[in-house]
């Protein structure tokens, strides 16, 4: 069955249920205005709900606005998601509103080409694998994705800006998550928490007041991404080790990397990272710098303790402190270590982010 919308009517549900139910497999829906869902968190009001069984539904090139979920979609494989646009009901508070697209329990899913603004999420994936996610662009939201227990999906090719995170992989494993873009968000472009063997590569993370939040993630290897004019660039955490991080650049991060940790942990072991504030050498020309970069020392552990300690950074004496630190290793706190640096960054466009900072961030 194909329902068609010629000259872009618009399907309202009168501010009751849901606007349009689709329960027989192969539907396909294209070129509608949906309007106007309840807005009953309880029974998951939806503009499009997509009912377990309805599988290979097709939504594209719509209008779904004011609605509580834009589209929930629950145990119907295959479904397409594409070229539409997706708005919440912006007069509510944040924890009122539906997500933009809620993915639950469901395999293959093609979300492609979406505009979601003003939800609660842009895009909840919950036990849903083998996904494809590709040039959706998410904003004003609390979350552009968030993903929980979902496996092997592919994120790519998004943006995520003026939310309060980018990207939150969450309890999930073999994501391959690689040019994206997270920036403006007021507290972090992608969150890594307890995640294994996912790959993260060439995405920009900028203007952020957190580049990366890494929590308990293993075994992931994170390359080629660009992490420039955040507030914190990488704030690594909770046993975040065996990690492979290389040929990311780490550029003007009013702090690259905040590691809490009793040990080192070293990254660009096999190749570098380049680091905006090294201050090393290179006597053999070779691109690489001849002495390690370390991303923390005493007097950053200090200032995070005692925050009112950042007002002296400038001062003699706590500068004398950071020279005596590198000069005694008694005195040495635990950091990232990378032991072959490199001297110029991969990403020549590095300019082209700058400033790019959440309303008020700064």
């Amino acid at each position: 069955m194909t329902l068609k919308g010629i000259g872009r009517p618009t399907i309202s549900g009168s501010l009751t249920g849901d606007t349009i139910r689709v329960t027989a497999e192969d539907v396909v829906i294209e070129g509608l205005i949906v309007s106007d869902s309840g807005d009953s968190l309880l029974d998951q009001n939806a503009g499009i709900y997509i009912r377990p069984g309805a599988h290979r539904a097709v939504v594209r090139n719509c209008d779904l606005t004011y609605n509580l979920f834009g589209l929930w979609i629950e145990k119907a494989n295959d479904v397409r998601i594409e070229n539409n646009l997706i708005t919440g009901k912006r007069d509510y508070r944040s924890p009122q509103r539906g997500n933009g697209i809620q993915l639950y329990n469901t395999t293959g899913a093609r979300i492609i080409g979406n505009r979601i603004s003003f939800v609660r999420d842009a895009i909840y994936v919950d036990v849903s694998h083998r996904a494809v996610f590709r040039g959706n662009r998410l904003h004003h939201s609390r979350y552009g994705t968030h993903y929980m227990n979902s496996y092997y999906n592919l994120w790519e090719d998004n943006d995520s800006w003026l939310n309060r995170g980018g990207l939150a992989l969450m309890e999930v494993r073999d994501q391959v998550v690689r040019n994206n873009r997270a920036w403006g968000n007021s507290d972090h472009g992608i969150m890594l928490r307890t995640i294994q063997d996912a790959v993260v590569e060439n995405n920009v993370v900028a203007g952020n007041a957190r580049g990366f939040f890494i929590y308990d993630a293993e075994y992931n290897v994170l390359r080629g991404n660009l992490v420039v004019d955040n507030v914190v660039g990488v704030h690594l955490w909770a046993g975040s080790i065996n990690n492979t991080v290389e040929r990311n650049d780490f550029i003007s991060n009013r702090e690259q990397v905040r590691y809490v940790a009793a040990r080192d942990s070293v990254w660009g072991g096999k190749h570098g990272n380049h680091w905006s504030n090294y201050l090393g050498w290179d006597r053999d020309g070779d691109g690489t710098g001849d002495v390690p970069y370390e991303a923390n020392d005493v007097v950053d552990r200090l200032s995070w303790q005692h925050p009112m300690m950042k007002l002296l950074l400038a001062s003699p004496a706590v500068q004398t402190l950071r020279m005596v630190g590198q000069q005694f290793p008694l005195l040495r706190a635990p950091s990232i270590v990378d032991p072959q640096p490199r001297m110029q960054p991969g990403h020549t466009n590095w300019r082209t982010w700058l400033g790019k900072y959440f309303p008020g961030a700064r």
